[in-house]
């Protein structure tokens, strides 16, 4: 009897801490809506991103409105890099969670439910994005403040208003444009 009750004891304090965890989960989740609805990156231009990017096991790929993370799953598979999708819809959040399990690379890439104007951006070597051009533009002084010199950005579909790339590639009629951030 007392065996049993001591593991009752215990499975009430585990059930209490994951409902714990849970509720501290979501209120520290972004509570505003996304920016943009969300359109997958064909694979022939995620493959032409990370190659422009020039990705290797020793990066670190941002993905900022990371989608099903496809492209940080991707960096992981193919070149062994570390990778972060940032999501601000709860359900994006779980395909990617659901992608990077399908793929085995959870050792690797990390998924995270956040405003991506709040996150912290100086631990990226490579930043990728699928975004609005006002979004790039409005994301343009957040990426100079804290990424460090040398930082590769890579964005599908759209530029980044005045600050002009330094490649822009023409992939099955998508546009991917290449920048990387200059010296201080």
């Amino acid at each position: 009897m007392r065996n049993r009750n001591f593991a009752l004891a215990v499975t009430l304090a585990v059930v209490g801490l994951a409902g714990a965890t849970e509720a501290l989960a979501q209120a520290a989740a972004p509570s505003r809506r996304p920016d943009v609805i969300f359109m997958p990156t064909p694979e022939a231009v995620v493959e032409a991103m990370l190659q422009v990017a020039g990705v290797t096991k020793n990066d670190t790929v941002y993905d900022l409105g990371c989608g099903d993370g496809r492209i940080p799953v991707t960096a992981a598979k193919k070149y062994g890099a570390k990778g972060v999708c940032f999501d601000i819809d709860p359900e994006r959040i779980k395909e990617a969670n659901e992608n990077v399990t399908k793929n085995n690379v959870g050792h690797l890439v990390k998924v995270v439910h956040a405003d991506l104007f709040e996150q912290d951006l100086s631990g990226a070597s490579v930043i990728t994005l699928y975004l609005l051009p006002s979004l790039n533009v409005k994301l343009m002084p957040k990426l100079m403040k804290e990424c460090k010199p040398g930082t590769r950005i890579v964005s599908h579909a759209f530029d980044m208003g005045s600050w002009k790339p330094e490649k822009e590639l023409d992939v099955d009629g998508r546009k991917v444009y290449f920048w990387t951030i200059p010296k201080r």
